[in-house]
């Protein structure tokens, strides 16, 4: 069914049972697990009167379709926790702190990126619809519950998007490996958004075009570049470090 999604692994559903039980409509566990952590989201499950089945590791594994979900998967509601970037917008009030990805369609660097995200405190995570990836299975797990509490925005037109934040008075960060500045040069201080590239081919030239400005991750060994996770991570903790003093 559309409205509903797989959770897989002891973070996702754990996340799911603490921040929306009711969205949650079965769970399916490893019937031959004993151990204290297995016990414990089932104590929880119980508590909120869910649904729980014990299933043989057959059964998970048809259930999972190939995803990692270590004895337990449920079965949910799809969550959305905002419509759109407005809804993020009106209701903070500290300046803004945004991240944007272009066109990432690796679910572990989505899972990756909204885990950092939600550490430091990232307001919405934003992507276009077209080529890239949604909140799947993976990306639940590898986001460790941070999709349950990163809104993840995707939008039709990322450039209009921008345009928008723009108007609203967000600055708007790109990264490039040619860009004269580096990221200790900026005001993260301000309403700020980051904007990274996909995987290999980095930033679309409009989206490139459309930054307010562009700054690089200073490089000092024989690698060119980041992995777009672990260089998102470096950005926003810069964020965090100008914000903390």
């Amino acid at each position: 069914m559309s409205n509903t999604q797989l959770l897989a692994g002891f973070h996702a559903v754990n996340a799911r049972i603490k921040h929306a039980p009711d969205s949650v409509k079965e769970i399916y566990f490893d019937s031959s697990r004993r151990d204290a952590r297995m016990q414990s989201l089932l104590d929880k499950a119980r508590q909120c009167n869910l649904k729980i089945y014990g299933v043989d590791i057959q059964r998970l594994d048809s259930l999972a379709k190939g995803t990692r979900h270590q004895g337990v998967v449920a079965i949910a509601t799809t969550q959305q926790l905002s419509v759109n970037v407005d809804d993020v917008l009106d209701v903070i009030t500290e300046p803004a702190f945004l991240l944007i990805l272009d066109g990432v369609t690796d679910p572990h660097n989505l899972g990756a990126c909204l885990r950092t995200a939600d550490a430091v405190g990232v307001h919405a995570v934003i992507a276009p619809k077209d080529k890239s990836v949604g909140l799947n299975a993976t990306v639940q797990r590898v986001a460790c519950g941070a999709a349950e509490t990163v809104p993840y925005i995707m939008v039709t037109n990322l450039a209009r998007t921008m345009r928008s934040l723009k108007e609203r008075g967000v600055w708007l960060i790109g990264t490039s490996d040619a860009a004269d500045s580096s990221i200790y040069d900026i005001d993260a201080k301000l309403p700020t958004a980051w904007v990274m590239g996909a995987e290999g081919d980095g930033m679309r030239r409009l989206t490139s075009e459309t930054c307010d400005q562009l700054v690089s991750i200073p490089m000092m060994g024989s690698i060119e570049s980041l992995n777009v996770s672990v260089a998102s991570a470096v950005c926003l903790y810069e964020t965090l470090r100008q914000r903390s003093q």
